[in-house]
């Protein structure tokens, strides 16, 4: 049997390290390593080249999760890198080279995304949720016990980021294996999106989760972590 992989958790945009919490509980409860990075949000190649420099700290193998813009991140960082034995995308953008998370997220319609964010004076181009409408638009389980939270924890997102495509010519999920967790009523992403994503890519596990929205971390943390269990099962056996 191999190293049982350290696993490192990538939010997105519009959401911080907390986003994690339960899957973080649910996995520690497994005994798995993990850990959730700060993602700087600033643009997509600092941003994988700070993931980069976490994983070569860790000096073990790794599986790495990505939710939303984070799909964007693992995928860059994870090109050629040795340690990388998976990949899971949880309501992620799989992007291939050239694509950007803004491209992807219009590729199909659905997003209502486009008319909610509001400008964030700070740093420059940055834009929020605003916390009012973060529960509608991200955090739409009809079972969600704080709705509200997300809006009012997330971390500001670059224009840069949302926009810059991705360089690789080889995007890590073409070598390595991957899975798919994400929801059929995520209102930043449409579910066609991942279902076109699910087709090109070939992952080694695929779940739909009904009702799930873009918060599925939080609101149906069960279902992802045991999508990374699986995935950590895997990188163990083989």
């Amino acid at each position: 049997m191999r190293e049982e992989p350290a696993v490192v958790l990538v939010h997105g945009a519009f959401a911080d390290s907390t986003a994690w919490n339960p899957v973080l509980a649910g996995l520690t409860r497994q005994d798995v390593d993990v850990i959730a990075v700060a993602n700087p949000l600033c643009s997509l190649q600092g941003d994988a080249e700070y993931l980069r420099d976490v994983i070569e700290g860790l000096d073990r193998p790794v599986i790495l999760v990505g939710h939303s813009y984070g799909g964007m991140v693992i995928t860059e960082a994870a090109t050629d890198l040795d340690a990388v034995r998976g990949l899971v995308y949880v309501a992620a953008f799989t992007p291939d080279q050239g694509e950007s998370a803004f491209e992807l997220a219009g590729k199909f319609a659905g997003s209502t995304l486009g008319s909610t964010p509001l400008a964030y004076p700070v740093g420059g181009n940055e834009v929020r949720i605003g916390p009012a409408k973060s529960h509608v638009q991200f955090a739409a389980d009809p079972e969600f016990e704080d709705a509200s939270r997300p809006g009012r924890t997330q971390r500001p997102v670059t224009e840069m980021a949302l926009t810059d495509c991705l360089s690789t010519a080889k995007p890590a999920w073409r070598t390595q294996p991957t899975w798919q967790v994400f929801g059929d009523v995520d209102r930043n992403i449409p579910v066609e999106l991942f279902r076109f994503q699910v087709r090109r890519s070939a992952p080694y596990g695929v779940y739909e989760v009904p009702g799930a929205s873009h918060a599925i971390a939080t609101s149906q943390p069960e279902a992802v972590t045991a999508t990374i269990l699986q995935a950590i099962a895997y990188a163990t056996a083989y």
